[in-house]
């Protein structure tokens, strides 16, 4: 019972020492990227165009037909003889 607790003890001192490795190489590492020393201030004016006009868009050949996208459905062939109703007889 107590070596079961001790290795729970071991590996949460173990698994707390890498997170806070890892902190510390992530603080270390990083770098900073501060403000400019000289600030400049730029002025920026917008201006307004008029949309092209709209095109129609592409329709079907034939409005009241099928899509042209869209494809032929074909049934699949039976499986079962006609004269069987039920599988295995």
């Amino acid at each position: 019972m107590a070596s079961a607790r001790l290795r729970r003890r071991i590996a949460a001192v173990v698994g707390g020492g890498a997170v806070i490795t890892m902190i510390g190489f992530t603080a270390a590492c990083s770098t900073d990227s501060g403000t400019p020393e000289e600030s400049t201030t730029t002025t920026t004016t917008t201006t307004t165009t008029t949309p092209p006009p709209l095109s129609p868009t592409e329709k079907a050949p034939n409005p009241d037909g099928p899509g042209i996208f869209t494809p032929p459905v074909v049934a699949p062939q039976p499986t079962v003889d006609g004269d069987r109703d039920r599988y295995g007889q």
